[in-house]
């Protein structure tokens, strides 16, 4: 896991090549902390910066920029492939030798025999790719199939990225890296703020892909490649990978066995892909939760290791937010070797004056602190993490999925007069005495019908009742603030993956389609960038076993009713889960991993966030609407409402990310 940078000096704007790539590195230490490397090609003024953090082939032969054995390629690349000691099987009967045992050089060994597109397919792994081939005078820079691993790319001048495919402008340069910061480092580099994806950032709490916060940076969409013609300045995207196609394939060819047939193959599947993601030449663990996915995980892990696997989780003092009891009995019955640590909540609010630089785009899943912290304490002693990102998205996990059917089938009974009338009788409603009701309720109900902030949750439902068809109320369901454009002065939405007919999948069941949006936009540009920065910048290299694209395919040609059945989220993983974890140890409601985010804002973090979002730099800032926001953050400091405070928090983080970037 490392940290990469560079550019195409297309303008001859930059006078010093060598100390602006190692600029640009110096901002990706946190990625790669153990050494540094840099490359220019003053033919194509084309220039590598890296920084390592070392994990396989500890050895100088490991060093990047790294030169094909031919000359033709030169390669920056962050991440791993797990598959290239079986590659080498195939490469060195085809005369190709290699001087170490890293990855690396197998990737360049592949590029030299395939081609990069077709190498890229044969890659089982995460990474971001940098590679120039110097025999046909083009740069690449590829994506991994689910984008684990960043890429940022841009241009200089002040020029905006056109969406697709296009041609560099006449005086500006083409730059790319895995961080936004290292590419502010480069002089030429000015860059804006778009106020349509600040209005997707402020409905979602992230920036979807393709778009940045800044017109002129974009990222790499998962499963795609930028091929960079040096001589002529086009740069063409394209896709070597998607999910959508993935499902598509996958269900033309459904799985056809019962269920302990799925459940075994299920089984096998994640104990394949946990193995070859365990092979390490550093001291290796899991982050532990006690949840279905990272148990699920870490039983795969211990299940194939002689000694003991270490795990780690963090616990907080506010009992339903407190996961650490769950994975310490999970934990025991594994026999891992377990570190648990307690954090005061004043540790934990110490970390949020640090967020703004370690997501250098505006990021508002509250969630990036206790993933953060965890990283700092698994960094202590080891440096490679597993973790369980991407259970529910393949395994339909989130209530979500449930709901949005429930929600449809219920409101479409009535006629639209009629939903409205309920609409109007929920928002009528005060929030603090639907909240007082909702407490009363928990105290009495059984634990699966209880919930909390329900004069909130019924105001949400007022909404949503409005729409007719499913896809809008899940489109509801997945929006913080459903009124963004109104928010952000001079507001819009530009279309996303979830909006875009052409990147959803079709001729699916509604739960699938919400699966493969999620992936298209939560999973990459939420859960994925929260654990990338989150484990990068505490210099440890987190690793997804279930982000498997065979594993994934398997999931997919598993019908519905094997994830879904009987009121139960992730079925055929939870028996596999059962075969080494008791279900008493885990059948228990989904907990998420948060912090009490209202109650710090209205208590120790208040006068942070009214200095923030003080009316009159608010007014002076021009970005958000004064009256608005603050109307937000009033309804979060008032305990009647019970707000989880997730609205303030993304004008919070874009606020605290303006005044420290200087926007």
């Amino acid at each position: 896991m490392c940290g990469l940078a560079g550019f195409v000096d297309f303008a001859s704007c930059v006078d010093d090549p060598s100390s602006a790539l190692g600029a640009m590195a110096r901002c990706l230490v946190h990625r790669g902390p153990d050494d540094e490397g840099i490359f220019y090609d003053a033919p194509t003024r084309t220039g590598l910066a890296f920084r390592r953090l070392s994990i396989i082939d500890l050895t100088p032969t490991g060093h990047q920029p790294m030169r094909s054995a031919s000359g033709r390629f030169e390669i920056a690349f962050n991440g791993e492939v797990y598959n290239h000691a079986l590659l080498r099987t195939e490469l060195t009967p085809r005369g190709h030798q290699f001087r170490g045992n890293g990855d690396t050089e197998t990737m360049l060994a592949a590029f030299e025999e395939w081609g990069v597109e077709r190498a890229l397919e044969r890659f089982t792994g995460m990474f971001a790719i940098a590679a120039l081939d110097r025999q046909t005078r083009t740069l690449w820079l590829a994506r991994d199939r689910f984008g684990v691993k960043p890429m940022y790319f841009g241009c200089t001048g002040g020029h905006a990225v056109p969406a697709g495919s296009f041609s560099v402008a006449a005086g500006a340069s083409l730059v790319f890296a895995s961080e936004i910061k290292a590419l502010r480092a480069l002089t030429p580099m000015r860059l804006s703020v778009d106020r349509g994806a600040l209005t997707l950032f402020m409905r979602h709490g992230y920036v979807p892909g393709p778009l940045s916060i800044h017109p002129e940076v974009r990222k790499l969409r998962p499963g795609h490649l930028l091929c960079v013609d040096l001589a002529s300045k086009r740069v063409d995207e394209r896709c070597w990978w998607n999910a959508r196609d993935l499902i598509m394939r996958a269900r033309a060819t459904p799985f056809e066995g019962n269920d302990e047939d799925a459940t075994n193959a299920l089984d096998q599947a994640l104990l394949d892909s946990v193995r070859l993601r365990m092979v390490s030449d550093v001291p290796l663990g899991a982050f532990l939760s006690g949840g279905i996915d990272s148990s699920a995980v870490v039983a795969a892990m211990q299940s194939q290791s002689a000694r003991p696997i270490k795990t780690f989780t963090i616990g907080f003092e506010q009992k339903n937010l407190d996961e650490a009891p769950y994975a310490r009995a999970i934990a025991r019955h594994l026999g891992t070797d377990h570190t648990e640590v307690y954090v005061a909540g004043d540790e934990a609010r110490a970390t949020v004056p640090q967020l703004a630089e370690i997501w250098d785009e505006p990021f508002a899943d509250s969630s990036q602190i206790p993933t953060l912290l965890v990283s700092r304490i698994a960094r202590r002693s080891v440096t490679v993490a597993l973790s369980g990102d991407g259970g529910d998205e393949l395994f339909g996990g989130y209530y979500r999925y449930a709901w949005t059917s429930a929600i449809a089938a219920r409101t479409q009974m009535l006629p639209a007069p009629a939903r409205t009338a309920v609409a109007m009788l929920l928002r009528a409603t005060p929030r603090h005495l639907a909240n007082s009701v909702g407490r009363m309720l928990a105290r009495v109900l059984p634990a699966r019908f209880a919930f909390d902030r329900a004069g909130d949750r019924a105001h949400k439902l007022a909404g949503i009742m409005q729409h007719g068809d499913a896809w809008t109320i899940y489109l509801a369901l997945v929006a913080t603030i459903a009124d963004a454009p109104s928010l952000v002065i001079g507001g819009h939405a530009p279309t996303t993956a979830l909006t875009d007919p052409s990147q959803l999948i079709h001729g699916v069941d509604l739960e699938t389609r919400m699966m493969q949006a999620d992936i298209a936009s939560y999973l990459v540009d939420d859960i994925l960038v929260k654990v990338d920065r989150a484990s990068m910048a505490a210099s440890l290299e987190a690793r997804e076993p279930l982000l498997d694209h065979d594993l994934a395919e398997l999931a997919f040609r598993l019908p519905l009713s094997m994830k879904m059945r009987g009121g139960e989220r992730k079925w055929v993983l939870r028996r596999v889960l059962e075969r080494r974890v008791p279900r008493a140890l885990f059948d228990r409601p989904k907990m998420g991993f948060g912090v009490p985010l209202a109650q710090w804002l209205r208590g120790p973090l208040r006068d942070w966030g009214e200095a923030l979002l003080a009316e009159n730099r608010l007014r002076a800032s021009g970005f958000v609407d004064p009256t608005a926001a603050r109307a937000i953050w009033k309804r979060t400091l008032d305990p009647r409402t019970s707000s989880n405070g997730a609205e303030a928090w993304n004008l919070l983080m874009f606020e605290s990310w303006r005044e420290r970037w200087g926007h």
